[in-house]
Parts: C-alpha cells; structure tokens; sequence
C-alpha cells in the first residue's frame, strides 16, 4: 500500500469516526428528548385535541429521525469494520474499486455510483 492511499484511507478512517461520535451523540440526545417528552406527557394533562395531535406529529418525526440516524450509524460501523478486515472501498455489488471521489462525499458508500444507481432503481 503507497502512501497515497495510506494517508486517504487514514483522512476516511478520521471522518468515519467523527461522524460516528455525531450520530451517537444525536441519537443520544434523542433519547433524552423522548423521555422528557414521555415525562411530560404522563405528568401534564393536554388541553384539547389540536395539541395532542401536535404532540404525536412532533414524536413521530423524533422516532423517524432517530431511526435515520440508527441505521446511519450501522453503515458507518460497517464501514470501519471493513476498513479494519481491508475489504473497504470495494464494491459489494460488483467487486470493483469505489473512486476515491464517491469515498470522500459518502464514506460510509456500499456501492460504487453504478451499482448504487441500479440498486435504487429496483426498489
């Protein structure tokens, strides 16, 4: 391995693990939010039906956000875990080498563009 691809591997390796603390920190922050809101709610009576319905669109879109976050934060975990078995940047799809450009934008990226293309188009 040359110290070109050294020195990238370790500049990817370094934005993996800084988002991987955001995400843990987002999700935690979540989690609290939620049991204040759970809190809240038990302790508080709702003052009609508007609010309550508020109350449950804002916790939903808490749950759907925290959910993104979760799975985010598997792929970054997988990410780092390949990085350490030298399986990283290799498409899973069809093998080939992820460029470098696609890495730096998506780190965490599965697929070369292609292959994530037709991925997406047979959903």
């Amino acid at each position: 391995m040359d110290v070109d691809t050294q020195t990238h591997l370790k500049t990817l390796r370094d934005m993996l693990g800084y988002r991987l603390g955001e995400l843990r920190a987002e999700v935690n922050a979540a989690r609290m939010a939620r049991q204040a809101r759970e809190a809240q709610a038990s302790a508080a009576e709702v003052a009609d039906q508007k609010d309550q319905a508020s109350q449950w669109a804002q916790a939903e879109v808490g749950d759907a956000e925290a959910q993104r976050d979760l799975d985010e934060m598997a792929l970054v975990e997988q990410a780092l875990q390949r990085m350490d078995a030298g399986t990283y940047g290799d498409c899973l799809q069809c093998g080939e080498p992820i460029p470098l450009a696609r890495l730096y934008v998506q780190p965490a990226a599965l697929r070369c563009a292609a292959c994530q293309a037709a991925a997406e188009k047979g959903r």
